[in-house]
């Protein structure tokens, strides 16, 4: 009798711990960025900020992934030695070919989520979400949910990718701040 209870649990601990490990790898299909983007190159030995890529528009609405214009504005000619720098240049760049970048914070369409209030008006850093991005020498692995369609939400470098709305909540309780739902939610 014992023995079967032992069995059984031991048996069920086995189970959960397959599925914990194998539900992730069937539900997210993984693909890799089309370029091997390094943050730390542009912000250390470039010397540049989140705000000279991540911009905001004359509406105060947010850019997002910077266009290829951007880029080819510092590289229409290497400016390194790297491999990576050159096939950019090469497959992108001189083909006037816009990279096909995954969105690691796409929202759903009833959400809105204003940078421009974050940022200007309550002065907050990009880091206070994003962490230190400007640490990562290489993208994650992107990661979209089969069943819902969105990235998958994961640490990078020691933060969160993306944001969840309860970590939106957490923060402006922790500031004091009160919102109705439909303060994010159209």
């Amino acid at each position: 009798m014992i023995r079967g209870r032992v069995l059984f649990v031991a048996g069920m601990a086995v189970t959960l711990a397959a599925g914990w490990a194998a539900f992730p790898r069937a539900i997210y299909r993984r693909s890799a960025q089309p370029v091997n983007f390094s943050h730390k190159v542009h912000t250390e030995k470039a010397g540049q900020s989140c705000e000279d890529c991540h911009s905001f528009r004359e509406d105060g609405s947010f850019t997002g992934i910077p266009s290829l214009d951007k880029c080819a504005s510092c590289h229409a000619a290497p400016m390194g030695t790297t491999a990576v720098e050159k096939e950019f240049i090469d497959k992108y760049v001189t083909p006037q070919r816009e990279p096909e970048w995954r969105s690691y914070a796409e929202q759903p369409e009833n959400v809105w989520f204003p940078h421009a209030i974050h940022v200007k008006r309550a002065r907050m850093k990009c880091e206070a979400c994003h962490g230190n991005q400007g640490t990562t020498d290489t993208p994650r692995v992107f990661e979209r949910d089969r069943i819902g369609g969105y990235p998958r939400t994961t640490v990078h470098a020691g933060m969160p990718i993306p944001l969840g709305m309860n970590d939106c909540v957490e923060c402006h309780r922790a500031q004091g701040l009160n919102h109705s739902c439909l303060d994010c939610h159209k």
